[in-house]
This record gives structure tokens, C-alpha cells and sequence, in this order.
């Protein structure tokens, strides 16, 4: 074979070759420069830790890709052989790891929709707590208690999830029950009077008392009063305890279930 015969196919290479360098030089460049962006983002600055280097590597990973297979391309490989290879791979490598992608998915649904933030009161699958760490797989709540908690995210992005810190204010709802007979009136001005003295209590929105039951063995009393997240479990405990003191000084019975026997002799 001569030189002329080889020269077209030397040329074609080495033109393929050229091609495949410049696209990786100006690919990297491009890739870093993306990440450079990412990194200034408004947005992206507020996600925590752990979700900043997924997406960083995530996205990294995906640009990559692109840029891998784009070389192949023009080096002349053919792309279906490549794409049937990937596709293989890609769903052995997905039975494999259902669950672990089920839980991967629904960290980067976690990461884009942020229905909560680290720091965030939540109740979500029975468990209730302030989220401590967003993970790729797991998202870790702390208990009142103190227990750490991991939950997939897979199953949080699939069940309800119910966030108490969103808003600055809280509506605190109280039941108290008093005997039939009690004056209705009366309680509500003694409930409303122990209200309005305490200091987390708001007066706007305005709270408000009113008959919602006649149970079996009570009249039940619905209070509803506004106050800040934070103070949230102490202004309740506190209402609670006060307007057991007033009740009680006032001759306010709090009733208990009774039962009422009634025995008949059938004897004659």
C-alpha cells in the first residue's frame, strides 16, 4: 500500500484526532466555567453542604457524559454500539440499585422543591422532629428526645410531610371540659382573662373561646389563640396549668366519665 493510498485515510485520522482535542480543551473549559456559575448562584449558595457537592458532582458527572460521548462521535466510533452498551449498563446497574435510586430521586426532588430546610420542625411517617441533615439517600431528623432518626427520601417524597417552622406564627388550639351545668359565660371570660395576661399571647389575629361539644360526661370548649413558633409549646403548657388554677378557685369542676348502674331486682 502505497503512500497516496494510505494519505486520505492518515488525513482523516489525524483530522479526527484534531477535532476530538480542541472539543475536550474547549469541553473542559466549558464544563468548569458552568460549574463557576453554579457555585455564584444565589440560590445555590443557600442549599446546605451536603446538597451543594451533589449537585456540583452530579452535574459534573452529566457534562462528562456529554462531553465523553461527543468525542466518540467524532473519532468515528459508532454511537449505536455505544448507546447499546450504556443502556445495558444503565439497567443492570438500576435493578440493582432500585432502592438506593428510589431514595437518590427523591433527594434531588428534596433538593429542587424544599419543602424544608435544616433547622425545620417536620412530621412526616409517624415521626416527628427538627431535621438535622439533608442527604443524596437520607434525610436525619432529631427528636424531642433526642434521638436521631434517618428516614429515606424516597418515602419522604411520598408521603405527607407537615413543616411547623414555615410560618412566624402558629395557631394554638386548647380543649377544656367542664361539667354540665357550669355557666357558659363564666368560663369563657375566666379562659379569656388568663389570655389575655400572658405574654406571648397575640392579640392579632384576636383569640377566641367558644362552645364546640356537649360530649357524654362534658361540655367541651374549643380555645383558639395566636402565637410565635418559638413559644409555641411553652404558651401551652402555661394556659393549661393557669386555667386549672382559676377553675379551681372558682369552683369549676372538671369532669371525668361516669358511669351510671342501675340495678333492677327481678326476684318476686
Amino acid at each position: 500500500m502505497t503512500w497516496e493510498t494510505m494519505k486520505p485515510y492518515v488525513v482523516s485520522i489525524v483530522e479526527r484526532l484534531a477535532a476530538a482535542i480542541i472539543v475536550f480543551l474547549v469541553g473542559m473549559f466549558i464544563i468548569k466555567l458552568i460549574l463557576r456559575i453554579m457555585k455564584r448562584m444565589k440560590r445555590f449558595k443557600e442549599l446546605n453542604l451536603t446538597a451543594h457537592r451533589f449537585l456540583c458532582n452530579f452535574v459534573k458527572c452529566v457534562l462528562y457524559v456529554v462531553l465523553i460521548v461527543t468525542i466518540i462521535s467524532i473519532l468515528g466510533v459508532p454511537m449505536a454500539s455505544v448507546v447499546a452498551i450504556v443502556a445495558s449498563a444503565a439497567a443492570a446497574i438500576g435493578l440493582a440499585l432500585q432502592g438506593s435510586l428510589s431514595n437518590l430521586a427523591g433527594g434531588i426532588i428534596l433538593i429542587v422543591t424544599r419543602p424544608f430546610k435544616i433547622g425545620d420542625y417536620i412530621d412526616t411517617v409517624s415521626v416527628s422532629g427538627t431535621v438535622h441533615d439533608i442527604g443524596i439517600f437520607y434525610t436525619t431528623l432529631i427528636c424531642p428526645d433526642n434521638k436521631h432518626v434517618t428516614i429515606p427520601n424516597g418515602i419522604l417524597t411520598s408521603n405527607t410531610v407537615t413543616n411547623y417552622s414555615v410560618e412566624d406564627i402558629r395557631r394554638l388550639d386548647i380543649v377544656y371540659k367542664v361539667e354540665y351545668g357550669t355557666d357558659i359565660e363564666e368560663v369563657k371570660k375566666i379562659v379569656l382573662d388568663v389570655v389575655e395576661k400572658h405574654p406571648n399571647a397575640l392579640k392579632d389575629p384576636e383569640p377566641s373561646i367558644r362552645l364546640t361539644e356537649m360530649a357524654d360526661s362534658s361540655i367541651d370548649f374549643t380555645l383558639k389563640v395566636w402565637v410565635k413558633k418559638e413559644n409555641y409549646w411553652g404558651t401551652k403548657f402555661d394556659l393549661l396549668e393557669t386555667v386549672k388554677g382559676v377553675f379551681k378557685e372558682k369552683g369549676i369542676e372538671i369532669p371525668y366519665n361516669k358511669l351510671d348502674i342501675k340495678i333492677v331486682n327481678t326476684e318476686k
